[in-house]
């Protein structure tokens, strides 16, 4: 038999000639010369990209320099002096994975991040791990966004604290609701808190570089210092850890890189420049905190984070500290907005490559990959009610994932580049393999340290979504054999059409139906199930009498059954034809084309208006489930519309 090309994607369904389009022309639009594409309205430019990608990176600076100070603090106020060279470390190796995204969105147009880096590059199990490894993160950085923030809310309103997990989950419905509508939608509703975040650190950083001394107190007094004060020696692995606890500042950097896509024409230039802005804008804020640590010695306390003490302390205790204060709160709520424009594109991707559900490859309007977002939310809204909203139980799961990819991204560049060769090729190389080092280091070390808080779960999630993407590429595969894709198939052939009606009365959708009936099949034969109750005998002797006036040149048949159901009846008699001789005195066997092709045609009314729906008996969707399920009929499926009358 004949080869043809096989699809990589949609076994029981032909490619879409869209995603074909685009999938040969990575470059997009920018690439040929091509007018823009018309839905470029629901499309992302560079500064909605960054506040529709960035707000989890954005918001990681109130708890970044916090999780460095909180360790350095084991080591007393000599071990808070190295606050700001790890700070530096982090940023440098900020620098390196923004360098490296920067040529991910170049070489990987169509998005998917590490996922397509080691794709290409490692391999498709290696890609699974990076994909698995962004599916949990981007999860897990919807839960602890959204209980971060009421966990800020809670702490100015200390009442609000019982009901915490409902507002968690009113937080979830907005967001998700909100992506709905399209990420465009979305960054247009979240830029204006995002320039309001951004604006008011800047400039708590700008105020705070002219002080002397701290201008306000208020906020750490009487709450206890966890500073320790019997420690003189800052070791290497301190060091290490504080590294790595603040590389969790460094969440949401491959978002933009993932969701490309996204972006109007020339997508790969703006999402590159999207990645510039938000490293240099993390970089700036978190080298600067770092700076007003040191600078007003600030020690942590229990129950006040180290971004209000900040805040105090550059703007004093007015109106300023509780712009900022409330600004954080509304940015940590919305980060989760970076994994609903990111992962609902990674998903489908995963879905055309047969790794997940094709479902979710389909593209509603405004360009929402709904069932995406739909999916995310839930597996949110699940983790949110199994940690009653506490951030607490959810932040030692948080950031292994990110690590990994970032990790696997890194080495997939440098075999990127080893391949490729271009102009500068080797100090390339040499930069993505040290961010390979770092990141690796860093994710070792974080799951060390988090191991026995949690982290082991992740150790055991990671692995079994990845043998949960393999298990439905198989399924796929095992599809598409039986489908015969890649093959010619044999010439159609006619076979004899027999079309049988279910009717129980009749009616102008009677006429209708057999109408439809006759200009299709050569045969047809109309059905209808009898019970032995007395009253339902009186129906069938009207049905018949009737049958017999109307004469329409068909016969009905009487299917008797010994229940009340109506679908297996008929179902059981369309079996009993498929299982007949056929003319010559062969018996059809299962597999072998059919030498007689039954179609079930149900007549069913279309209503005028949709609360008219509930006044349906459903017997249509009983006949054709019992028909689906046990034999290979083919349902027809005939709606009578029924027009709105009106009154006088």
């Amino acid at each position: 038999m004949s080869m043809v090309s096989r699809p990589a994607h949609r076994p029981e369904e032909p490619p879409d000639p869209a995603t074909d389009a685009t999938a040969t022309q990575p470059a997009g639009p920018e690439a040929s010369g091509t007018a823009p594409e018309p839905d470029a309205r629901h499309r992302l430019t560079a500064l909605q990209g960054l506040a529709a990608l960035s707000l989890d990176a954005m918001a990681s600076v109130a708890y970044g320099p916090e999780a460095i100070v909180l360790v350095l603090a084991a080591a007393g106020a000599h071990g808070l002096g190295f606050t700001l060279p790890v700070t530096l470390a982090i940023a440098a190796l900020l620098a390196v994975l923004v360098a490296s995204y920067r040529q991910v969105i170049a070489a990987f147009p169509n998005g998917g991040g590490s996922y397509a880096v080691a794709k290409t590059h490692l391999g498709h199990r290696t890609a699974l791990v990076a994909a698995a490894s962004l599916v949990l993160d981007y999860v897990l950085n919807v839960a602890v966004s959204v209980t971060a923030g009421v966990a800020a809310l809670t702490s100015a309103f200390p009442s609000l604290y019982g009901d915490r997990l409902w507002i968690c989950l009113a937080v979830l419905v907005l967001v998700t609701a909100v992506n709905l509508r399209g990420i465009v939608d979305s960054a247009k509703a979240f830029i204006v808190p995002t320039a309001v975040f951004i604006g008011a650190i800047l400039t708590m950083i700008v105020v705070g570089l002219f002080r002397d001394a701290p201008a306000s107190t208020v906020t750490a007094d009487g709450h206890a210092s966890v500073l320790a004060h019997n420690a003189t020696a800052v070791g290497a692995l301190l060091l290490l850890k504080a590294f790595a606890s603040g590389c969790s500042a460094l969440t949401g950097v491959e978002a933009v890189a993932n969701a490309v896509p996204a972006f109007r024409a020339p997508a790969a230039k703006r999402a590159q420049r999207t990645e510039v802005a938000l490293g240099a804008l993390l970089g700036i804020m978190l080298i600067g905190l770092s700076v007003l640590i040191g600078r007003f010695h600030l020690q942590p306390v229990d129950g006040v984070t180290v971004l209000a003490q900040l805040a105090d302390a550059s703007l004093g205790h007015n109106s300023a500290f509780y712009v900022v204060q409330f600004a954080t709160m509304v940015l940590l709520a919305l980060a989760a907005n970076t994994s609903f424009g990111g992962l609902p594109v990674l998903m489908s991707l995963l879905a055309r490559d047969n790794y997940l559900p094709h479902v979710f490859a389909l593209k509603a309007d405004r360009q929402v990959h709904r069932h995406g977002v739909l999916a995310l939310a839930a597996v949110a809204a699940a983790l949110l009610l199994f940690s009653g909203g506490d951030v607490n139980t959810l932040v030692p799961l948080f950031a292994i994932g990110v690590f990994v990819g970032f990790t696997i991204c890194q080495v997939g560049m440098v075999r990127h580049w080893r391949a490729e060769r271009s102009t500068g090729w080797r100090g390339k190389t040499l930069l993505n393999g040290f961010g390979a080092l770092l990141t690796g280091v860093s994710a070792i070390v974080v799951t060390a340290t988090k191991f026995t808080e949690g982290a082991w779960l992740i150790v055991i999630a990671l692995p079994a979504l990845v043998l949960a993407f393999e298990a439905v590429h198989r399924a796929y595969a095992r599809i598409g054999e039986r489908l015969g894709l890649g093959r010619i198939p044999e010439p159609p052939r006619r076979a004899h059409s027999l079309v049988i009606v279910p009717v129980s009365h009749l009616s102008r959708l009677t006429c209708e139906a057999l109408n439809a009936a006759v200009s299709l099949g050569n045969q047809v034969i109309a059905v209808t199930v009898t019970h032995d109750a007395p009253e339902d005998r009186r129906a069938i002797e009207s049905l018949r009498r009737d049958w017999e006036l109307w004469n329409p040149g068909v016969e009905l048949l009487e299917l008797p059954s010994t229940t009340r159901s109506i679908g297996p009846p008929i179902a059981a008699y369309i079996r009993d034809l498929t299982t007949r001789r056929d003319a010559d005195g062969s018996p059809v066997s299962s597999g072998a084309p059919p030498s007689i092709r039954v179609t079930v045609l149900i007549p069913e009314v279309e209503p005028a208006h949709l609360w008219q729906r509930l006044l349906q008996n459903q017997r249509g969707a009983v006949v054709a489930h019992a028909v689906r399920r046990d034999t290979d009929a083919v349902i027809c499926r005939l709606r009578f519309r029924l027009e709105a009358t009106r009154t006088l």
